[in-house]
């Protein structure tokens, strides 16, 4: 429904960094942060690693009088490390663990037993219906050899498909979180491109902070430059995204971030948006005339989701043949286990290495099938969308709306407000 004056949304996102027993200065970087959520009065406050539970609790027991309503988003072996702090009363949580979120035995990154996911929250403002989303998605440990780019990539249609089909009702949307993708990444113009949000970097009036609105920058304290690559000046991979329905105008106010001194509040950069929210119509999201049409990205997402099934199938028929070589290896100890000689002896050269070449061969085997129906999966969303659009003359400026809708460009929730 319309407001009946203009609503302005305060908006704080940050990724914590708050592992328990490993990340420097934890305790005292949240206590930081607490003071500071404390005096500033946001309305929304959405918050990416706060892995422990612990954490949570004595966050929410600090900001329980600014923050009454908060949610902590449980998922995976460790969690998904999201929650959330609110001025106002939650109607609905929500929480979607993403369907592929790297490999188990990446023991060094871990991302398998987080539990990566997007957490949906549902408010009522007045009378104005809000879903909030927050994320985060799976990280890019090398640039130039990134093999996790496929889940990455089927995260990111996997969450735009998520907002798509659950923002129906809702006449404003604000997608907050770390993506772990540059703005010209396929999986981030993926994003932007199916729902249409909008990018408070590029929207906003007035803009202070870092360059560029980098949110990894070399100037912070608990950033290691080296591990910057080849970015030296910083990286943008943390956004406020948002969009309104047709009826509505929203617009992007302020944006700020820290600036990365000695008394920052993470290794990433917090953001923070001011959102206006008023009656009248919305412009709907417009690719700059440098960006190619719709189709084209998401052709090239599938390519990309196609390259990681094949490396998939190909992982799939090796662990194949290594289960036959344990399997091997297991028969041909018991002969010799089975008569009076040598039997303990056979068992440790040829049982042994065949039963755990046999169990690990099994255990790899079914994640690269699970991983291969996955990415299929997602591969096929994309060529059937690919697929209408070739078909459907002049639907492609449209996106989803016009695509999915009836081919007019409108949403009969989107467009009409809630009734």
């Amino acid at each position: 429904m319309e407001p009946s004056h203009a609503l302005r949304l305060q908006v704080f996102d940050l990724n914590c960094w708050a592992i328990r027993y490993l990340s420097q200065q934890r305790k005292e970087r949240l206590q930081r942060l607490t003071d500071f959520l404390s005096q500033e009065h946001f309305d929304l406050v959405l918050l990416q690693e706060v892995w422990s539970e612990r954490d949570f609790e004595e966050l929410r027991r600090k900001l329980s009088k600014t923050y009454p309503a908060a949610h902590y988003f449980r998922s995976g072996f460790i969690g998904s490390g999201l929650c959330i702090f609110s001025k106002h009363p939650l109607r609905e949580v929500f929480l979607h663990p993403f369907t592929l979120n790297g490999y188990p035995y990446m023991l060094q990154h871990g991302e398998w037993f987080c539990g990566k996911a997007v957490g949906l929250l549902g408010l009522q403002i007045g009378t104005l219906q809000l879903n909030a989303y927050v994320t985060h998605l799976h990280a890019e440990y090398d640039r130039e050899s990134d093999c996790y780019l496929p889940h990455r990539v089927a995260q990111a249609w996997e969450l735009a498909q998520f907002i798509h089909h659950t923002s129906k009702t809702a006449d404003v949307v604000l997608l907050c979180g770390d993506l772990n993708m540059h703005p010209e990444d396929v999986g981030c113009r993926l994003l932007r491109r199916w729902t249409g949000l909008l990018d408070a970097f590029c929207e906003t009036k007035s803009f202070e902070g870092c360059q560029r609105g980098y949110t990894l920058v070399p100037e912070n304290y608990f950033v290691n430059p080296k591990e910057l690559g080849p970015f030296p000046e910083g990286i943008r991979i943390d956004y406020v995204l948002f969009k309104a329905s047709s009826e509505l105008h929203i617009s992007c106010e302020t944006l700020r971030t820290t600036t990365g001194r000695s008394t920052s509040y993470s290794d990433h950069e917090a953001l923070m948006a001011t959102l206006c929210i008023q009656p009248g119509p919305s412009p709907a999201a417009q690719p700059s005339s440098n960006e190619p049409p719709l189709v084209d990205v998401l052709s090239e997402a599938r390519e990309e989701l196609g390259r990681g099934l094949a490396r998939a199938r190909q992982r799939g028929m090796a662990t194949a043949g290594l289960l036959g070589l344990g399997l091997a290896l297991l028969l041909g100890s018991m002969p010799a286990v089975a008569g009076s000689w040598g039997a303990w002896w056979s068992w440790l050269l040829l049982g042994a290495p065949g039963l755990a070449l046999l169990m690990g061969a099994a255990a790899r085997h079914l994640f690269y099938t699970y991983e291969a129906k996955a990415l299929g999966e997602a591969e096929t969303e994309l060529q059937l969308v690919i697929e209408i659009l070739d078909r459907s003359d002049g639907l492609n400026k449209g996106g989803p709306r016009a695509l999915l809708e009836g081919g007019d460009g409108t949403d009969p929730k989107l467009d009409g407000g809630a009734k």
